[in-house]
């Protein structure tokens, strides 16, 4: 039987440099004229359950301990563990190497989701055309989770860093927003030089952090 193709729902018109073939997703490793930052990353082929249970403390997915307050975030050996309420916890596979548990309360949301990388030292000037979040706030140490609008659409934005270079949010939301949501993003971030990168931009970003 053929394999299924796996497609992303992000859409950059920009010509891919290297590209890798990987559990049925076509990954851009790299674009041509990449530029200096900021960079936009499609992170869509990288694994992301939800996991939902009554007593979260219960669990350790992949090992980790959860998150125990709603907008608080763990990343240990490449698993983001994002606390959304009593309940519910998102997981992001920012390594790319692990499956699904065979535990019940899990959801692969893979494929239902868009995901994508904002890395570089203007992305707050650029989050602030596009939303009233306040990725700033004194009170709140990176990494933190924001479940609110962005361009007017229900989104989970994790701020990875605020530091200089380093400095970058993970944005995930509904698929069908998609080809909107990226549109929206590389029209804020024109005035800043936003462009899109390869998988390879953001893979040297998360080892930095």
């Amino acid at each position: 039987m053929k394999d299924i193709q796996r497609i992303s729902p992000v859409v950059f018109k920009s010509t891919p440099l290297k590209t890798e073939k990987r559990d049925n997703w076509e990954v851009v490793r790299e674009y041509s004229k990449e530029g200096n930052g900021p960079f936009l990353v499609d992170l869509s082929h990288r694994p992301r359950f939800d996991l939902q249970y009554s007593n979260l403390a219960a669990i350790k997915p992949f090992g980790m301990d959860v998150p125990q307050i709603p907008g608080n975030c763990t990343l240990e050996k490449g698993v983001l563990a994002n606390r959304m309420n009593g309940t519910q916890v998102s997981l992001y596979d920012l390594a790319g190497d692990v499956t699904m548990p065979d535990e019940i309360g899990y959801t692969d949301v893979t494929e239902s989701t868009v995901c994508v990388g904002l890395i570089g030292k203007q992305v707050f000037s650029i989050c602030e055309k596009l939303t009233s979040l306040d990725f700033m706030d004194p009170q709140r140490k990176a990494p933190f989770l924001f479940q609110g609008p962005f361009s007017h659409v229900p989104c989970q934005i994790v701020t990875l860093s605020r530091e200089g270079d380093k400095t970058g949010i993970i944005l995930t939301c509904s698929r069908g927003y998609g080809r909107d949501m990226i549109h929206a993003i590389l029209d804020a971030g024109e005035e800043f030089g936003l462009s899109p990168a390869g998988e390879a931009r953001a893979t040297n970003w998360f080892n930095t952090l």
